[in-house]
C-alpha cells in the first residue's frame, strides 16, 4: 500500500490564527476566484514533500529521522513573506514563506537526506519550505500583486512530523504518522 507523505513543522495556534487573518487579506487578489483556500486547522510548514511511500518506508523514515535528528536543537522560524509559488505544471500555491536561515536550511536538507537514506524517490527541485494558504491550478489567471501585504511572525520549530496526506471532500486531510521532538533550546 502506498501513501502520500511529507515532513513538516507544526505551528502554534497563535501563528495559525495570524496566518488565517493574513490569508483573509489576500482574498482580494483572487479576482477570478480560482484559489482554493486551505482551512487554517490544516496549516503546517512543509519541510520536504515525499510523494508516494510504502508502509515499510515509513518505518525506515522514522528510524532514519530519529537517528539524524537526535542532536538537532529547536530554533525560531521567522515567517516574513507571502508569494505565488508554482510547484509544478498542475499546481500553484499562495504560500507564507519563512526567512531561510541556516537552521531551517539545515533541517530541510537533513529531511531530504532522511528520504534518500530510506529509499524514497522524491523531487526536491526548486522546493521552498512553506505554509500553504491556498491552492490553484498550475495554469491560471491569477495576477500576483506587485507588493504583498507584510508578514512578520515567529514560530518555534520544536518537532518534525511525518504527515500522511489524503484527498478529502473539502481538501486534503493530514494524519500524523510520527513526530520527533527537537532538542530544547533551554
Amino acid at each position: 500500500m502506498k501513501i502520500r507523505a511529507f515532513f513538516a513543522l507544526t505551528l502554534p495556534d497563535s501563528v495559525v490564527r495570524w496566518l488565517a487573518d493574513h490569508a483573509d487579506t489576500l482574498c482580494v487578489y483572487d479576482k477570478k476566484t480560482e484559489i482554493s483556500w486551505v482551512d487554517s486547522d490544516r496549516y503546517h510548514l512543509t519541510l520536504c514533500f515525499l510523494g508516494e511511500v510504502s508502509l515499510e518506508q515509513v518505518e525506515e523514515l522514522e528510524r532514519c529521522a530519529r537517528e539524524k535528528l537526535a542532536d538537532f536543537s529547536s530554533f525560531q522560524v521567522h515567517i516574513n513573506a507571502a508569494e505565488y509559488y508554482r510547484v509544478s505544471r498542475s499546481l500553484a500555491l499562495i504560500a507564507a514563506l519563512p526567512d531561510v536561515n541556516k537552521e531551517l536550511e539545515s533541517l530541510h536538507h537533513l529531511m531530504v537526506d532522511v528520504a534518500d537514506t530510506a529509499g524514497v524517490n522524491h523531487t526536491d527541485e526548486d522546493f521552498k519550505p512553506h505554509v500553504t494558504l491556498g491552492r490553484l491550478p498550475g495554469i491560471n489567471k491569477f495576477n500576483a500583486p506587485d507588493s504583498w501585504p507584510a508578514i512578520d511572525m515567529f514560530s518555534l520549530a520544536d518537532s518534525v512530523v511525518l504527515f500522511q496526506s489524503k484527498q478529502g471532500e473539502d481538501g486534503s486531510i493530514y494524519t500524523p504518522l510520527f513526530e520527533i521532538p527537537l532538542q530544547d533550546l533551554a
